[in-house]
């Protein structure tokens, strides 16, 4: 035996992610399998380590704690300290103790790191599929590779007693597993199986507690009820979800009018990459996201000969396909074989129902049955969005698989920090030192429902993760409830951020950038620092501050969010009052119009001309949105929208179809030491060429092309006067994959470095981030 004089004693603190990814297994093997003596444990958000032993096995333990971890860990730092007075004696062995208690929020040195919830594994899919196996069709499995985690955990550590599964006692089987080291269920909190875990449950409503149905039953009734072209609200993982099949376009238009969403492109869920690829284009990196742990929703470019309903993604050039997720999903693909609609549960605008009694009142006239379980869900997170673009993957909205999955801030903070976020596509954020929490995506905060969602997610994510913030950041708009809701906390300190230079900001932060750089910030409407609404904009921006070098003219919006829903009256606010536009050109572009003009009601017409004229509810605004409303309903795309960006999808959508669109005119000023995009030239070349009988595909392509042209002339032009080569492209807008990939080219081949959002979305799901990076640079300068 080793002389107990030669051996080493040390105290070994793992950060990171390293809670509810099997590192206590890990570690438990790594140990025992160096002959050491001593224990590992989680304590708080950390993963603790005390062993003694040779100092040769001391340091390989030390070195392949972070080299070995597992696949879903992630370790930010490795402490190591010398242990005294309590030395693991000889021979005892190597074992997982239990973990230290739980510690009130804002206790600790870091914030702790919650794992996202983790898609089904391989190896748990082959034992939900293998009739010899104890947990055959169990829509429940999961082992320390998959599985729930963010959205049951109660507190951390992460521990069974501390996540919703503590209701739930192991029988002797999942004992047995949950004990062993050599199995890979070792300390698997969510560990469960038909006899001890949760079980599905089917009602359908107006038939009585007799109709309900359990297990197996309750699975074979929702499926029967699909085939008969039904809709069934089915409780996943972090939320209801709405199912029915997806070739079936009577079901699909149901669900369209019961969901009030008329036109909003469904998700589709397929059972294989094979059957996504039958529907869609899949290049290497789009089957690594569809395929990835996350299981997000990929945008992907349709093919045109596939099965799916005409009302699952109308007048769109991608479908957004997933695959499973969950042992219940994977169930349902391959019973039903066949592509179904998988979408959130609720009506549209609204936070996604998790409570089960809740669920049965709101979901009541939207699902035919109910397909639920008794495992409850503690946090509510929706599914998450992502795209491809210029060949780098891009998340449009960031929930379950993702969130709250911790994001770097290139300056730390000086003191806990909360960012509330800004109205639309709501999130919020949580930072302390060099970490940003972004919270999972809410909605739209005008639903009170939504309000209360985002103040009953926030309350719970900072107290699990440790953070009470003693800073918030906000956005300058009054009227956002977001801002009322900072205005009402009880702190001393401020941060007003901009909504364009937070936008910006998200781009440089999550990139590292904390220079200057050039800011392109193209999204629909954010009150700018002068009092108007801004939204097509270039900054000279750092993270603390930001200069207006650039921007779009601007356009009254007749009836304020009036012309927002409705494209073709933001098209009578450029032809009636444009801003660069003279008598004589305003004329021209208004004879041009006639056939526009003729096919709008004349009395809402002569109505806008006055309010224009009169100035009377006709806000102004710089916005590349609303230049995209215009031209989409100018060329007779979209007069009326029914969801945030329909007429710019729709004008993306016919230009995909006529690659290689040229620019037409469109011409630059200075104003105020300004320069400014007049857009006048631009749309009288579309009624123009319209009128002459141009396809409205190819003029959609020509005014992506002219939108490219002024940007990359705006930016080469700002960089040659102040010497900056960075552009970091966000906002709304840059949701348009046809403009981002256009823009990366152009401005790449002007010799600048553009960037593009990839971990936090573009659209206002990534200015609760942008306002967290802003503060935190402004907090450090002082």
């Amino acid at each position: 035996m080793q002389a107990i004089e030669a051996r080493v004693a040390r105290r070994i603190e793992i950060h990171g992610t390293v809670q509810g990814v099997g590192f206590r297994p890990f570690a438990y093997r790594l140990g025992s399998s160096l002959g050491l003596d001593g224990w590992v444990r989680n304590d708080g958000g950390l993963v603790v380590v005390e062993a003694a032993g040779s100092a040769e096995a001391m340091t390989a333990l030390t070195v392949r704690l972070r080299t070995d971890a597992p696949a879903r860990a992630w370790v930010s730092d490795v402490r190591v300290s010398e242990l005294d007075g309590r030395v693991p004696a000889p021979g005892t062995g190597f074992r997982v103790d239990l973990s230290a208690g739980r510690r009130p929020a804002g206790t600790g040195a870091e914030v702790r790191r919650i794992p996202p919830d983790l898609a089904t594994c391989d190896a748990c899919l082959a034992e939900l599929f293998n009739p010899s196996d104890r947990r055959y069709r169990y829509a429940f499995l999961n082992c320390t590779d998959c599985g729930p985690r963010a959205t049951i955990i109660d507190a951390l550590p992460y521990d069974r007693v501390c996540t919703t599964m503590r209701r739930f006692d192991m029988c002797a089987d999942c004992a047995g597993e949950y004990t062993d080291p050599t199995n890979r269920r070792f300390h698997a909190e969510p560990i469960a199986c038909p006899v001890c875990g949760p079980r599905l449950a089917w009602h359908a409503p107006g038939r009585g507690p007799a109709a309900d149905r359990y297990g197996e039953d309750a699975l074979g009734a929702a499926e029967a009820l699909v085939c008969r072209g039904g809709v069934v609200a089915l409780k996943g993982l972090g939320g209801y979800q709405l199912v029915c099949d997806a070739t079936d376009e009577t079901v699909v238009a149901r669900l369209r009018a019961r969901k009030h969403r008329p036109a909003k492109p469904f998700a589709v869920m397929v059972g294989s990459l094979a059957a996504a690829r039958r529907l869609a284009h899949v290049c290497e990196a789009e089957a690594a996201l569809l395929t990835s742990v996350a299981r997000p929703v990929v945008l992907l470019a349709r093919r045109p000969e596939h099965p799916l309903a005409d009302s699952v993604a109308p007048r769109v050039p991608r479908l957004g396909l997933f695959l499973p997720n969950t042992p219940m999903h994977h169930l349902l693909l391959a019973d039903l074989a066949r592509p179904l609609v998988v979408t959130s549960g609720n009506v549209s605008d609204e936070p996604i129902a998790i409570d089960d009694a809740d669920a049965r009142e709101r979901l009541a006239g939207l699902a035919d049955g109910f397909l639920s379980h008794d495992r409850e869900i503690r946090s509510r997170y929706d599914d998450s969005v992502t795209r491809v673009v210029a060949g780098r993957s891009s998340v449009v909205r960031r929930a379950r698989g993702y969130s709250p999955e911790p994001i770097d801030l290139p300056v730390p903070v000086s003191e806990p920090l909360l960012a509330v976020g800004g109205q639309l596509k709501h999130t919020f954020t949580l930072a302390r030192d060099g970490t940003a929490i972004v919270g999972p995506h809410t909605g739209d905060l005008e639903q009170h429902a939504a309000m209360e969602a985002f103040t009953m997610n926030l309350a719970r994510l900072s107290r699990v993760v440790g953070v009470e913030p003693r800073v918030v950041a906000h956005d300058l708009h009054p009227g956002y409830l977001s801002t009322q809701y900072a205005a009402s906390l009880p702190m001393d300190r401020r941060v007003g951020v901009q909504h364009h230079h937070a936008h910006v900001a998200s781009c440089a932060a999550e990139h590292g950038v904390t220079g200057r750089y050039i800011g392109v910030a193209y999204d629909g409407l954010g009150l700018g620092d002068d009092g108007t609404l801004w939204g097509g904009e270039l900054l000279l921006a750092d993270l603390v501050s930001y200069r207006r070098v650039a921007r779009f003219a601007r356009a009254p919006l007749p009836g304020g969010a009036a012309a927002v829903r409705r494209p073709a009256r933001m098209a009578l606010g450029y032809l009636f009052g444009g801003e660069l536009v003279d008598e004589g050109s305003r004329e021209t572009a208004l004879r041009l119009a006639e056939p526009f003009l003729r096919r709008l009601p004349p009395r809402e017409v002569s109505t806008v001309r006055r309010m224009v004229e009169r100035g009377v509810n006709c806000p102004v605004a710089s916005s590349a949105g609303r230049l995209f409303d215009a031209a989409a309903a100018l060329l007779g795309l979209c007069d009326d929208a029914t969801y945030e960006g329909e007429a710019a999808v729709a004008l993306e959508a016919v230009a995909a179809t006529c690659p290689g669109g040229r620019e037409i005119p469109w011409r630059v000023v200075t104003r105020g030491g300004m320069l400014v995009y007049d857009p006048g030239p631009t749309l009288r070349a579309l009624l123009e060429e319209r009128r002459e009988g141009v396809d409205a595909g190819i003029l959609a392509a020509r005014f992506h092309a002219t939108i490219t042209a002024v940007t990359v002339a705006l930016c080469s032009d700002v960089a040659a006067r102040h010497g900056v080569r960075t552009v970091c492209l966000s906002g709304g807008v840059m949701q348009n994959q046809l403009l981002v990939e256009a823009l990366v080219g152009g401005l790449s081949g002007a010799g600048l470095e553009p960037l593009v959002n990839e971990r936090v979305p573009v659209n206002d799901g990534g200015i609760s981030y942008g306002q967290a990076a802003v503060a935190a640079a402004r907090l450090r300068r002082g």
